[in-house]
């Protein structure tokens, strides 16, 4: 990944809460088959140091868990906004501005593993559960369905694991432009939100983060 020390990320804690907020990675691993690529959700570990650990699990019919011990790179997308010169201030000085795309990604590199072992599964079943289940106002519980059924799925599937040995983050969010530049995107964001309900989340999303970027630039 292209990494301009202004969009350079290497604060660990950030980059896993960005993987917390947008779990769903793609897995991209090379293999003898060629490049392939899985998307799955992901719980992030913060052990062990520096970088943590990945985990989840793919159905046993997917043929990504026999891959075991390649490497692999998971890709997380944060928010994500085009950004139209117009909303430069600097556009009317001087004419020299062009459009750009803002975003924000994660890549986590290590050795995928393979986990198949009911009991580890059950274990990290009831906690992918109860993570993305504990904001639901009636959250479900892998007990609420019949055990037998669950036992059933439990043999359908895989765990994976992926101990990180590298992690890269690029904030792309108008930290290379100057204060009055940044106000106008965050306010060209907000006013795209509000035309376009469609685009409402990721507008104000990364106008959020060109507001905290801008802090440090």
């Amino acid at each position: 990944m292209y990494l301009p020390a202004h969009f350079n990320e290497e604060r660990v804690d950030v980059l896993h809460q960005l993987i917390q907020y947008h779990p769903l990675g793609t897995l991209v691993i090379h293999s003898d088959d060629g490049l392939s690529a899985d998307h799955i959700p992901f719980l992030v570990d913060p052990s062990p140091a520096p970088f943590g650990t990945l985990r989840g699990h793919v159905a046993r019919a997917n043929p990504l868990w026999q891959k075991a011990g390649a490497e692999a790179m998971v890709v997380f997308q944060g928010p994500d906004a085009y950004v139209s010169p117009s909303w430069y201030p600097s556009k009317k000085e001087h004419g020299k501005v062009v459009p750009t795309w803002n975003y924000a990604v994660v890549h986590a590199h290590g050795t995928l593993r393979a986990i198949d072992d009911a009991v580890w599964l059950r274990d990290f079943l009831e906690t992918l559960t109860q993570h993305f289940e504990s904001p639901m106002p009636m959250p479900w519980n892998v007990s609420d369905a019949p055990a037998d059924f669950i036992e059933t799925l439990l043999r359908s599937i895989v765990g994976i694991e992926i101990p990180m040995t590298r992690l890269l983050g690029k904030w792309k969010t108008s930290q290379n432009r100057p204060r009055a530049d940044r106000e106008g995107v965050m306010a060209g964001l907000h006013a795209m939100a509000a035309s376009d309900a469609g685009k409402a989340s990721d507008s104000n999303a990364m106008a959020d983060w060109v507001a905290v970027t801008g802090k440090s630039a």
